[in-house]
């Protein structure tokens, strides 16, 4: 019997594919990605995502491909600091083996061959000089030569391109007013230009499934401050480190994900991007706006985002008293200091149920996915509690619950205690989602 696990599949993704739409995501791909043998499944996502809408900036490296060049020559290479000295006599090297390795991405994304994932995708692919990079100089007597750092990004310019349907490439290459050309490390490039378009997301290709644990496991999630109190320990060492920093540069200065993924995995980044757990370590900016548990000193802020809804009759009356004595079964959804959504989660825990309700947003952020953020975290509180199925009580808002996953349910399907107290007068209807 054929399977239709793909079908599945390929229907759940449509809210992930229309999320992504229009938006900017930034690929960070090192050079030894590049040389595994999974690199053309890389090509081939790269050119199905192109295909569903994403916009798409490639910042590549090129190290094995520069030490590859630099060997043949007999030239002898040094790094100090995880960056490579590039003194003048190896700097047409460096630029050579970065220009082949351009040419070899351009010419992979060109590919159109019948019977292949990239037949007709006719994929406009552009670079040019859109970084501008500064010397590194000389750090306790080393002089970096022509290693340089980003100083500035054409923002506009690449903005250009991305309007236009193309995908930009950048090399690990800068360019000074003087003329000068510096080598640059490709994860610097990739999280600058991140932060200057300010990308939904920042994809960092890595060698293992994500930041692994001291035991081998994969680290999930992390908040920029867990990410640098983990980098200040110095548990993540290495190039990992430099990784995971520029994961968060790229979050403190409004990216509002970086995803560190594995370049061997298939298909690794379209989970990340297409499914609910991803494959990798997520990394999250937490210093401008956050989903958290809600405390008693944001009563006044909840207070003021209900009140109207309260007055049209959306949501439930609840009096200041109320709010306190529950106030541990709420998340709020903060910015700048400012309470713009909240909800609540009400276990029933005989029932393997809960409910959902106290569900705000306010109007300015309804269209910014504030909504969609305060519904994932009742849903992973939810399932930390064990909870199977999450149901809601609604009298306006059901398509929106609908879109997102929510089935209707009827009345007599409530737990008991919530049953006994459902006020028929209002008429909810009652949409139920298993987790």
């Amino acid at each position: 019997m054929k399977s239709n696990e793909w079908l599945h599949g390929f229907r759940h993704s449509s809210p992930y594919i229309n999320a992504h739409r229009g938006r900017t995501v930034v690929l960070t791909i090192p050079g030894d990605a590049i040389e595994h043998g999974n690199f053309i499944n890389i090509i081939h996502d790269i050119a199905l995502l192109s295909s569903l809408g994403v916009r798409l900036v490639v910042a590549f490296g090129a190290r094995p491909q520069i030490q590859t060049r630099l060997d043949s020559a007999g030239a002898q290479s040094r790094f100090d600091r995880g960056l490579r000295i590039t003194p003048e006599q190896h700097l047409p090297m460096v630029m050579e083996a970065i220009g082949g390795l351009r040419a070899y991405l351009e010419s992979q994304l060109s590919m159109g061959l019948v019977n292949s994932p990239m037949h007709n995708a006719r994929i406009r692919v552009s670079s040019g000089n859109f970084v501008t990079a500064r010397p590194v100089g000389v750090l306790d007597g080393i002089d970096f030569g022509y290693t340089g750092r980003v100083r500035r990004i054409d923002a506009s310019g690449i903005e250009k391109l991305l309007e236009l349907g193309h995908i930009v490439i950048l090399p690990p290459m800068g360019y000074s007013p003087t003329g000068d050309a510096f080598n640059l490390s490709y994860e610097d490039v990739g999280s600058q230009v991140a932060a200057a378009v300010q990308a939904e997301k920042l994809i960092v290709f890595i060698d293992d499934q994500g930041l692994l644990e001291e035991d081998g496991t994969l680290i999930r999630e992390l908040s920029v401050r867990q990410a640098s109190e983990r980098l200040a320990a110095g548990t993540v060492t290495g190039h990992d480190a430099d990784l995971l920093q520029a994961a968060c540069d790229a979050c403190v200065k409004g990216v509002r994900r970086a995803h560190i993924i594995s370049y061997e995995e298939d298909g690794a980044l379209l989970g990340e991007l297409f499914t609910l757990d991803g494959s990798g370590t997520l990394v999250s900016g937490d210093n401008y706006e956050k989903i958290r548990q809600a405390r008693v000193e944001d009563l006044g802020g909840i207070l003021e985002l209900i009140q109207p809804l309260e007055e049209q009759g959306i949501l439930v009356r609840r009096s200041r008293e109320m709010l306190e004595t529950e106030i541990d079964r709420f998340v709020v959804a903060e910015r700048d200091g400012t309470i713009v959504g909240c909800a609540a989660l009400y276990p029933y825990p005989e029932e393997n149920a809960g409910e959902l309700s106290c569900f705000a947003v306010d109007p300015s952020y309804r269209r910014a996915g504030r909504g969609d953020e305060l519904l994932a975290m009742i849903e992973k509180l939810a399932r930390g509690q064990g909870i199977q199925n999450l149901f809601v009580l609604t009298t306006q808002t059901e398509h929106w619950f609908r879109e997102r996953g929510f089935l209707p349910s009827s009345v007599q399907s409530l737990p008991g205690p919530k049953l006994a107290s459902y006020n028929s007068q209002r008429n909810s209807k009652v949409f139920c989602k298993p987790l």
